[in-house]
């Protein structure tokens, strides 16, 4: 892993000098099912959703644009466009994280713009590129493996 950031340092080894393998417990079936690179990594669209220019709906209007929040992620989710969301739990400005499963910021924004709160004003979204573990993308698997209720 790299520190934030900072890319990782890539030192090119003669292709006859590289080991099969450092990692002993390294799955290449896994790797490539994941799209990991060599480091276990790829790469991911991370937005932070931020209190939008328009919160002043009433109680019920509000709920009814949250419910259609939810279900947008259970979407993604389903269609395997995001791997994580969740909100802050501290009252700021930052409201919480989606993790896009794609490459540029292009889809992301594509996807941000399907979401009934960023429709109706109440949240904008700040996308930044990331870069982390490959292994992210079996977190909606297993998440359905330790929640009792659903969202």
């Amino acid at each position: 892993m790299t520190a934030c950031g900072e890319s990782p340092e890539v030192i090119e080894t003669p292709k006859a000098e590289r080991p099969e393998s450092m990692n002993t417990q390294f799955d290449p079936k896994l790797a490539e099912k994941l799209g990991a690179d060599d480091y276990g990594m790829k790469n991911y669209v991370m937005a932070f959703l931020k209190v939008g220019p328009n919160r002043d709906q009433d109680s019920a209007t509000a709920a009814q644009i949250q419910r259609a929040h939810l279900d947008n992620i259970n979407r993604l989710v389903a269609e395997k466009k995001m791997i994580v969301a969740g909100p802050f739990l501290d009252d700021t400005d930052i409201r919480g994280i989606f993790i896009f499963n794609v490459s540029t910021i292009e889809e992301a924004e594509a996807l941000t713009l399907t979401d009934p709160a960023v429709k109706a004003g109440r949240l904008i979204m700040e996308l930044h590129p990331w870069y982390g573990s490959a292994a992210l993308v079996e977190i909606p698997t297993m998440h359905k493996k330790v929640s009792r209720n659903e969202i």
